[in-house]
């Protein structure tokens, strides 16, 4: 087993401006977009955790709460926040910054899922993560349950499998 590895190692902040390119007709960032750029930023942060080639299994919900317009500065925050045995779970936070009007607001979040991959592409193992800071904590211990939930939703696991998710709904 690869030797575990702290969360704050796998840290990536990655900057984009969003030019007339990105846009759609209303001058705001068009959400594949930003969803290209988000997987960008966390795949770096699954290569930092695993130090392996790794490709996109999942993404959570992604809601497009704020729009991001033409001219805004789109800063990502990427960390892996747990580990399982070739998958590692990755949070991810956007904020749009407006610079001459010196406004940044949250836009968006979201639990992007890799896997690492050998030169064959086949699943290798990772390294566990050790989470901490509180947040990081956090975010460690409801992994299982949000990971549980993806597998249940994919068909991969029986409800009645997903131990703790059961354990959190009979509360």
């Amino acid at each position: 087993m690869p030797q575990p590895k702290r969360a704050s190692e796998s840290h990536t902040i990655m900057t984009e401006m969003v030019l007339p390119n990105d846009t759609n007709t209303l001058n705001n960032l068009m959400g594949g977009r930003l969803l290209h750029f988000m997987d960008i930023a966390a795949a770096i942060a699954a290569q930092k955790h695993s130090n392996r080639v790794v490709v996109t299994a999942s993404v959570d919900n992604v809601s497009f709460a704020e729009p991001i317009k033409l001219g805004n500065i789109v800063t990502m925050k990427a960390q892996v926040t747990r580990a399982f045995s070739s998958s590692m779970e990755v949070f991810i936070e956007v904020w749009a910054e407006d610079i001459p009007a010196g406004v940044r607001v949250s836009t968006n979040s979201a639990f992007y899922t890799f896997v690492a991959v050998d030169q064959s592409g086949r699943p290798i193992e990772v390294p566990p993560v050790i989470a901490e800071t509180d947040d990081e904590k956090s975010r460690y211990e409801s992994a299982l349950r949000r990971r549980q939930l993806r597998l249940v939703l994919a068909g991969r696991m029986k409800p009645q499998e997903a131990t703790e998710l059961r354990a959190l709904l009979e509360m």
